[in-house]
């Protein structure tokens, strides 16, 4: 059996807000694992959108797409050539779960929620000769997931091939989290065991990786357990976490002593009103400033998430998050508008209250106002999320958060990663059109690591790897 397995482009490379640095991080390590679950003797083979031309001429027995809201158009249209073509097509993914009526039009078979349970089930029933048309995900676990097929992915493509995934979903329930709906019906929050998730990250090539976990600091014991496991590794990684986690007592230590060097947080708001309306209320009651100063202090470098166009947001919004997050000494930030995703708490609330601007799922990207806010008009909104973007990247913000450090390090850390992040996208496309990101893995690595590389030590690494999976059993 020949199986296809596509990721199509979140974004148009003809929209102005293709970035092409941004889409070629990260492989389609989903896909990745799905095709794990098949036999040996099938054919299997992915593609990527945005690293690649898609190749829609061939006729395989299955067709994989993965689908999100911004890709859902395009998703659809892949999926109807296939299935005119007689190819069994199944759709999964956020959007999938969010919209299953919508996706059900396109595919032979849909799959809500999480895949370790489905896609088996799936893969049984079509091998047997009668697949389901929908396939709902209730049983939650990933102590027999395989890891992911690897081979199939093209390294060369992606800055960062070390993606790495040992947890699913959030202990959180935000109302605006795309994700959490992924999760309903079902356990919302669980990991790997350590001593897999230890086995896998040894296996991996070169010294960097990136958990895409939501929320890698979800279960503090897990945590615990996966950081002490690392030491002696000599990795230097990135990852996501709360403000919560960041400030419990010796737990970013850990992270840090085993190679996080840079974390992923969703501050999402300077104003406690808005975090209560969103139910974010992990961050209510916690400080921010002493977050990241523990951050700092621990050699690690801060990714701010912001969310623009709350309830309690006008517009002196903007103009604050920026003043503070440069104060603060943030390396890079991420803004956002607030986007009701189908599906969410958020979506539910603004549609009751007739807020809803427009059902195109193109603008819901987190760059356009698709609903009425409470303080602003949506040219507002729009205006000023842009111009939180020019103001925090501007060379003199950049230089001002960069002497908010202490050591001279450490400011040309900040210095040389938010630059090369931003400033020079114009030379990432090149590198990236000539297929040469590998290239600057090693210069990651060092800026990361501060130029500090210390040495691997695998025995020590492979005791601990035994150790700490034996204490996580």
């Amino acid at each position: 059996m020949f199986v296809k397995m596509i990721l199509p482009a979140l974004t148009e490379a003809n929209s102005p807000f293709f970035r092409p640095i941004k889409y070629s991080l990260f492989p389609p390590l989903g896909l990745a694992t799905l095709a794990a679950y098949l036999r040996p003797e099938d054919r299997v083979e992915i593609q990527d959108e945005h690293v690649q031309k898609l190749n829609l001429e061939d006729e395989p027995d299955v067709v994989v797409i993965e689908v999100y809201i911004t890709s859902a158009g395009r998703s659809y249209e892949i999926a109807d050539h296939y299935r005119r073509k007689g190819v069994y097509v199944c759709l999964g993914g956020l959007h999938v779960t969010s919209l299953p009526l919508e996706a059900r039009q396109h595919a032979d078979s849909i799959f809500i929620g999480p895949g370790e349970d489905t896609w088996p089930a799936f893969l049984a029933d079509f091998y047997a000769g009668n697949p389901l048309p929908v396939y709902r995900s209730k049983t939650r676990t990933l102590r027999d997931a395989p890891l992911p097929r690897r081979d199939l992915i093209h390294r060369n493509l992606y800055l960062v091939p070390n993606s790495i995934v040992v947890s699913r979903g959030c202990p959180h329930h935000c109302d605006f989290c795309y994700k959490d709906a992924f999760f309903a019906g079902g356990r919302a929050f669980y990991t790997r065991t350590v001593d897999h998730a230890l086995d896998e990250i040894e296996s991996l090539r070169g010294r960097h990786l990136f958990f895409l976990d939501d929320h890698l600091f979800g279960a503090p014991h897990f945590a615990t357990a996966l950081f002490d496991g690392m030491r002696g590794m000599g990795r230097v990684w990135q990852a996501a976490g709360t403000v919560a986690s960041i400030l419990q007592p010796g737990l970013i230590e850990k992270a840090a002593a085993s190679g996080l060097r840079s974390l992923f947080v969703g501050f999402e708001t300077l104003n406690p009103g808005n975090l209560s309306v969103q139910h974010k209320t992990h961050n209510l009651n916690h400080d921010y400033t002493k977050a990241i100063q523990r951050l700092h202090d621990s050699g690690v470098m801060v990714n701010a998430s912001f969310v623009f166009g709350m309830d309690e947001d006008d517009g002196g919004v903007f103009d604050r998050t920026v003043e503070w997050a440069i104060l603060q000494g943030i390396e890079t930030a991420t803004f956002h508008i607030l986007t009701p995703y189908p599906g969410t708490a958020l979506y539910a609330r603004m549609q009751a209250q007739n807020r809803i601007l427009t059902p195109d799922w193109n603008l819901y990207d987190t760059r356009h106002a698709v609903f009425q806010p409470a303080r602003m008009s949506t040219a507002e909104l729009e205006a000023g999320y842009w111009r939180a973007y020019q103001e925090f990247y501007r060379w003199g913000s950049i230089l001002h958060a960069a002497g908010a450090h202490n050591t001279l390090i450490d400011r040309a850390r900040h210095l040389v990663y938010s630059v090369g992040w931003k400033k020079f996208e114009p030379a990432w496309n090149l590198v990236i059109r000539a297929q040469r990101l590998a290239d600057f893995r090693g210069i990651l690595e060092t800026i990361l690591s501060g130029g500090d590389r210390q040495p691997v030590d695998r025995d020590q690494g492979q005791a601990q790897i035994a150790h700490f999976g034996q204490q996580a059993k």
